[in-house]
C-alpha cells in the first residue's frame, strides 16, 4: 500500500456505502435544503474524516453496519462547519469553486448548516449508544469553542503557538479524534485501544491542519483550491506567521504584523520571502512531522492489518499532500 488510491481500492465498497447512506440522509422535504446540501457535498473533499471511522472499525474487527450512518454524521458535521466557517470567514470559494453563501447567501448557509447539524444529531441516537453520543456532544462543542477561540485571535500578532495549538486541537483535531474512537467503540474494542485510536486522530488532525496553514502561503491558488495568503486575508494567524514573527525584528517584523493586524495579503510574495528567509516552512513541517509520528506510535498496538496500514499511510500522506 503505497497511495491514497490504494486506500480507496481497499475500502470502496464502504465509502460507496457510507455515500449512498450519505445521499439518502440528506434527503429534505425543503428544496433549498437539498439544493444547497447537495451542492456542498458534491463539490469534493477527501471525505477524510469518516474514511477514518471506517478505518478505525474495521482495524478493530467490526463486523457490523453501524459504521456507515455514524462516519455519515461525522460528515455532516464537518460539512455543517464549514458552512458556517465560509459565512464566518465572508468567504468566495470553497474546494476551487462558489462558496454557499456566495451563491445563496448568508441566510440560507447559516440554517442548512443547523439542519445539517441536527440530522447528524437525529441519526447519531440510532445505535443506541450512550459512549457515542458522549464523544459527539461533547466533540461538537469543541468545535464551537475552538470556531470562537479562532475568532477572538483575529489580527492579533500576540497570539502564541500554544494558543495556536489550543484552536487547531479543538476546531480540526478534535472531530479525527472523535471518529477512530467511534470505529473503535463500535467494535466493543477496550478502553485502551479506543482511546490509542482517539490519540491516533487527535495527532493526525494536528498534522492535518499545520500542513493546511502552511499551504495556505507554500501552494498556489489552482492547486488548493483558494487564494495564496488567504488566511492572511482573513486575518488568522497561523503557525508560520506566529513562528516567523518570533525570528523577526525591525522592518520584517513590521511588515509581518502590519499584514495581520489590517488582513492584507497583498504583499503576499515578500511575506513569502520572509517566511522563507527565517526558515518557516521547515519548522512547520517539522512540527507537523512530530505530531504524525505521535499518531503512529498511538496504534502500535493496534493488530497489523490492511486497514491498520492504511492508517499508518494516512500519516505520510497527509504530510506529503498539496491541496
Amino acid at each position: 500500500m503505497k497511495n491514497y488510491s490504494d486506500i480507496q481500492s481497499l475500502m470502496r465498497d464502504e465509502i460507496k456505502k457510507t455515500d449512498e447512506v450519505l445521499i439518502e440522509r440528506l434527503n429534505s422535504n425543503v428544496d433549498l435544503i437539498n439544493q444547497m446540501s447537495h451542492y456542498i457535498i458534491a463539490s469534493g473533499g477527501k471525505r477524510l474524516r469518516p474514511l477514518l471511522l471506517l478505518l478505525s472499525a474495521r482495524a478493530t474487527n467490526y463486523k457490523g453496519k453501524d459504521h456507515y450512518a455514524m462516519a455519515v454524521v461525522i460528515e455532516l458535521i464537518h460539512t455543517a462547519t464549514l458552512l458556517h466557517d465560509d459565512v464566518v470567514d465572508e468567504s468566495q470559494t470553497r474546494r476551487g469553486q462558489e462558496a454557499a453563501n456566495e451563491l445563496w447567501g448568508n441566510a440560507p448557509s447559516v440554517l442548512v448548516g443547523d439542519f445539517l447539524y441536527s440530522r447528524a444529531f437525529e441519526i447519531m441516537v440510532e445505535p443506541n449508544s450512550m459512549g457515542i453520543m458522549r464523544i459527539l456532544s461533547k466533540t461538537t462543542n469543541q468545535i464551537a469553542e475552538g470556531e470562537v477561540l479562532q475568532l477572538l485571535n483575529i489580527r492579533n500578532t500576540n497570539v502564541s503557538q500554544t494558543e495556536y495549538f489550543n484552536v487547531i486541537q479543538q476546531k480540526t483535531a478534535c472531530l479525527f479524534e472523535a471518529a477512530c474512537k467511534i470505529g473503535a467503540l463500535l467494535s466493543d474494542s477496550s478502553k485502551k485501544t479506543i482511546n490509542s485510536l482517539g490519540d491516533f486522530g487527535l495527532h493526525l488532525g494536528n498534522a492535518f491542519q499545520i500542513i493546511d496553514d502552511t499551504l495556505d502561503y507554500e501552494s498556489d491558488s489552482q492547486t488548493i483550491g483558494k487564494e495564496v495568503g488567504n488566511d492572511l486575508s482573513e486575518g488568522k494567524i497561523t503557525l508560520p506567521i506566529i513562528y516567523a514573527l518570533e525570528k523577526t525584528s525591525g522592518a520584517e517584523n513590521k511588515i509581518l504584523k502590519n499584514a495581520v493586524e489590517t488582513a492584507d495579503s497583498s504583499n503576499i510574495d515578500n511575506i513569502v520571502n520572509i517566511l522563507c528567509r527565517v526558515n518557516a516552512f521547515e519548522f512547520t513541517r517539522k512540527i507537523a512531522e512530530s505530531e504524525s509520528q505521535k499518531a503512529l506510535k498511538s496504534i502500535k498496538n493496534i493488530p497489523e492489518s490492511d486497514y491498520q496500514s492504511a492508517l499508518k499511510l494516512l500519516c505520510e500522506l497527509s504530510l506529503n499532500r498539496t491541496s
